[in-house]
């Protein structure tokens, strides 16, 4: 239980500053920016690593979570329970902004500014990538164990800064489940289960099949 509260909380917090930060935006006039909204979410995954990281494995994402399970790196009976407390972390964070702002820019939900497929495909690649980030720092003993942090953190505001004007840049079922399960927000909703579980899987088994890769040796 004491694992679950902290994904609960961690994916909250995650959930309370991304798509918070395209509420204070709307609510602001554009206040906050395109760039601060993609800060937004690298900072807030970078601390929820940090706070929660050494009490459930700071996933705060179910694609995440399946991945991890599907490369043997978390066990299966827990999925159930971490993607359960995932999804109520982002309502909870959701029904929060609905209280102390209203139904403003429909509280950050993904919603594609082109087709569904397009929108199904950059979750995809976005997500690949992603965990390709993670299970490298996670998983491989010889990543940098510190610096997991900011380099998920990192990447997360790369992809929310270029890629979030054009459908979001979930990569995250539950960060998008929240924000529409309140705002009742579900165009193309599918697509952000979809391309982030796909690319997760994708991204945790290609760094497996390259992580007993060694460097050159010089001479």
């Amino acid at each position: 239980m004491r694992r679950l509260a902290a994904e609960f909380l961690g994916t909250f917090l995650l959930v309370f500053a991304g798509p918070g930060a395209v509420v204070v935006n709307g609510v602001s006039g554009g206040g906050v920016g395109s760039l601060g909204i993609g800060l937004s979410f690298g900072l807030a995954v970078m601390a929820a690593i940090y706070a929660v990281g050494h009490l459930s494995g700071a996933h705060i994402n179910p694609a995440v979570t399946v991945a991890f399970a599907l490369t043997r790196h978390f066990p299966w009976a827990l999925v159930p329970g971490y993607v359960v407390a995932q999804l109520a972390g982002a309502c909870a964070a959701s029904a929060t902004h609905l209280v102390l702002f209203g139904d403003v820019a429909d509280l950050g939900a993904t919603v594609p500014s082109g087709s569904p497929w397009q929108a199904l495909g950059l979750e995809v690649v976005l997500t690949l990538f992603l965990m390709f980030v993670v299970s490298a720092v996670a998983t491989d003993v010889r990543a940098v164990g510190q610096a997991a942090a900011i380099a998920i953190g990192g990447y997360v505001a790369l992809a929310a800064t270029f890629a979030g004007p054009v459908a979001g840049a979930s990569m995250n079922p539950a960060r998008s489940f929240g924000p529409a399960l309140l705002s009742g927000t579900w165009t193309a909703h599918w697509a952000y289960w979809a391309g982030p579980v796909a690319g997760a899987a994708l991204g945790a088994l290609l760094y497996r099949s390259v992580r007993a890769a060694e460097p050159p040796k010089a001479g």
